[in-house]
């Protein structure tokens, strides 16, 4: 897949998630899955989304620990 592409698609996520923040689960397996993506092609991951996904394993930790 062309790093353009895998661009083009990051951009579509940041979208989704901004307009349906109730699917955040869904949309940080399709985050997390892209920047594996570029980690395999050895393309360099924009910094601001490997934040976003440390941010959202952060509150979903928070989130389980709460719960038990």
């Amino acid at each position: 897949m062309a790093f353009e592409d895998v661009k083009a698609e990051l951009g579509i996520l940041m979208t989704r998630m901004q307009n349906e923040p109730q699917d955040r689960h869904e949309l940080y397996l399709q985050l997390m899955e892209k920047l594996n993506e570029l980690k395999a092609y050895g393309m360099p991951l924009p910094q601001d989304l490997v934040a976003l996904e440390k941010a959202l394993e952060a509150e979903f930790a928070a989130d389980k620990r709460e719960a038990e």
